[in-house]
């Protein structure tokens, strides 16, 4: 592989199906989706798919030297795969290791207007990723390790060692920073019966950032009141009944657990933030803030950036690799947050998960000219908004 990169993501990579469904929405999604009933679509749009495409383009394009680590089948939804990843960048599928033994993964997501993404997934060959897979040699030339999606694949969560916990562990004794994101599973699956509370506790210990939205989290560590808070707003869109109290809990759960930032993507509410104490902070690696003081003993929410939504494919990948890329560039801690909700906005601007995304300075020039956010309303105790920031600041900062 060649030299001269900041950032290694790693983990679950597919590729993504898009049949445009624009045209078939004259009626209700119930109505349209029955047995039987023959829907008429439009144009299929392929894309690279999965953690490492989302978030790992979506740091090349932000400007941050990346490799990719993931594997593929020795078929057709491979050599795409490759393809798509190469327009990229030649050197982007160095890391690309192809398995023939199984299938290369694929997802149909289906984006009805008016209603919540559908996603058909099949996990093909990153249900054969290995602990060995990593190459931990080259993380010895970075600074910054991301991780995503082990609920898609199988080998990291089955076993009684918990061989994500090892992958991390490996990873962290070579000095890089490590961050983690989760993906939600099918709950019937065996990736929705494992015990995620469980395999947390032997993670976190290795991970400085981790990043899941807060629905993963509430169905990984309480899942009890994640499936009543969905049978209290019957449905699944139980962001309007987070609180503040309830993600400084989590938080600070997860923080306790080991990990040394914790953010919970909140879809249309933003995105919450909350830091470890400063030795904590500087345990993180290479890619640790220069000012420990400036980043510890934190608690933020940033409200989200007005746009017109056109799709949510890969917004919370997207909104990851801002912080991540204003974390390696040195920024502070207000900044890195509010660019990494910019760079989500952006990402939901397109389709796909990628078109939408613009440069580094086209990104902050927007923000600083003054994009206007969306309305966020807390009232609650120690909770204060910061007008120069364009945040909210809570009882732990």
């Amino acid at each position: 592989m060649t030299s001269g990169f900041d950032a290694v993501v790693a983990g679950h990579i597919c590729l993504d199906l898009h049949p445009d469904l624009s045209g078939s929405a004259r009626e209700p999604f119930e109505k349209i989706f029955v047995p039987g009933h023959l829907i008429e679509a439009g144009p299929v749009t392929y894309a690279s798919g999965g953690a490492v495409s989302n978030t790992g383009l979506a740091l090349n394009r932000l400007g941050i030297a990346t490799r990719l680590v993931g594997k593929v089948g020795d078929d057709l939804f491979g050599r795409t795969l490759c393809q798509i990843i190469a327009s990229y960048g030649e050197n982007l599928t160095e890391g690309i290791i192809i398995d023939a033994s199984a299938d290369t993964s694929y997802t149909i997501i289906i984006n009805y207007p008016g209603a919540d993404r559908i996603f058909l997934n099949s996990p093909g060959v990153n249900d054969t990723f290995h602990i060995n897979d990593i190459p931990y040699a080259l993380l010895k030339q970075a600074r910054l390790f991301h991780f995503g999606y082990p609920q898609l694949m199988r080998s990291t969560f089955t076993a009684n060692e918990v061989p994500l916990a090892e992958i991390f562990r490996r990873v962290k004794l070579t000095g890089i920073t490590t961050s983690l994101d989760m993906a939600f599973p099918d709950p019937s699956s065996e990736a929705g019966q494992a015990d995620w509370h469980r395999i947390l506790k032997f993670v976190l210990p290795y991970v400085d950032i981790f990043i899941p939205s807060v629905e993963e989290i509430l169905f990984m560590t309480r899942r009890q009141m994640y499936e009543e808070m969905c049978a209290a707003i019957e449905g699944s869109n139980i962001l309007p009944l987070i609180t503040p109290r309830l993600l400084s809990d989590i938080a600070q759960e997860l923080i306790d657990m080991g990990a040394r930032i914790v953010g919970l993507k909140l879809g249309y509410r933003g995105l919450y933030i909350r830091t470890g104490n400063a030795l904590q902070i500087k345990s993180m690696g290479r890619a640790r803030p220069s000012n420990l003081d400036a980043w510890a003993s934190k608690e933020l929410w940033s409200p989200c950036f007005k746009v017109a939504v056109a799709g949510t494919t890969g917004s919370g990948d997207a909104t990851i690799a801002g912080f991540l890329a204003a974390l390696l560039r040195g920024l502070s801690i207000e900044e890195s947050l509010r660019l990494a909700v910019a760079v989500g906005a952006c990402n939901v601007e397109a389709v796909d998960a990628l078109s939408g995304i613009q440069s580094w300075e086209t990104t902050r020039v927007r923000v600083a000219a003054g994009w206007e956010q969306q309305t966020l309303e807390l009232d609650c105790p120690g909770w204060n908004f910061d007008e120069a920031n364009g945040l909210w600041r809570g009882t732990a900062a």
